[in-house]
């Protein structure tokens, strides 16, 4: 766990939590500035083609939402700030309206075929993609710009991975296709055969 993320998390209500269920607490140790992105949290990003963001609102509740599109569709500008092209949904604009009034954000990151999950903490901004055109260009998606409305900005403030120990393993279309492949193969091979035979 980085350091940031653990300052920031084991709140003085977590700790006493976790002193009455456990009899400890986690120790905690001096935060400086914020933890930036490594190669691993890079390549982990790029890789994925979802998340889960979470904000609050005004009134303090929590909102999480789903963002999906094509892998790598949230992308590490550099190791401090992700970004990613906010299109147009059901037109509730809750998160947006979130981000206006409490720009923190969580991101769950999953990978349920090899159980992993990157959480990341960071302040959000939002952007029309109309004051800044190159950017836009640059986090649009296979659709292009035609329905893109906005640009969110993350600046992260830390990071952590979690234990793959309750990650139930899900797979994709294509993770399935490309598993199954082979044995589609041989059964066309072996069907093929048995028409020969036949004949």
């Amino acid at each position: 766990m980085a350091a940031t993320y653990l300052h920031v998390t084991m709140t003085d209500s977590v700790r006493r939590a976790q002193e009455r269920y456990y009899g400890h607490a986690a120790a905690i140790t001096d935060a400086h500035g914020r933890d930036p992105l490594g190669e691993a949290e890079a390549r982990f990003i790029a890789d994925r083609d979802s998340f889960y963001l979470g904000s609050v609102s005004e009134h303090g509740w929590p909102y999480v939402q789903h963002r999906g599109g094509p892998k790598g569709f949230l992308k590490v500008l550099d190791p401090g700030t992700l970004a990613f092209a906010d299109y147009r949904g059901n037109r509730q604009l809750l998160s947006t309206g979130n981000l206006h009034a409490n720009d923190r954000v969580a991101l769950f990151l999953m990978d349920y075929k090899n159980r992993a999950r990157l959480k990341i903490l960071g302040h959000a901004r939002v952007e029309d993609v109309r004051d800044n055109q190159a950017l836009a260009v640059r986090l649009a998606q296979r659709d292009g710009l035609a329905k893109a409305e906005r640009i969110i900005i993350i600046d992260v403030v830390s990071y952590d991975w979690n234990c793959p120990k309750y990650i139930t393993p899900r797979y994709s279309i294509e993770e399935v296709e490309e598993s199954i492949g082979p044995l589609k193969s041989r059964i066309a091979e072996l069907e093929a055969q048995l028409r020969s035979l036949q004949a």
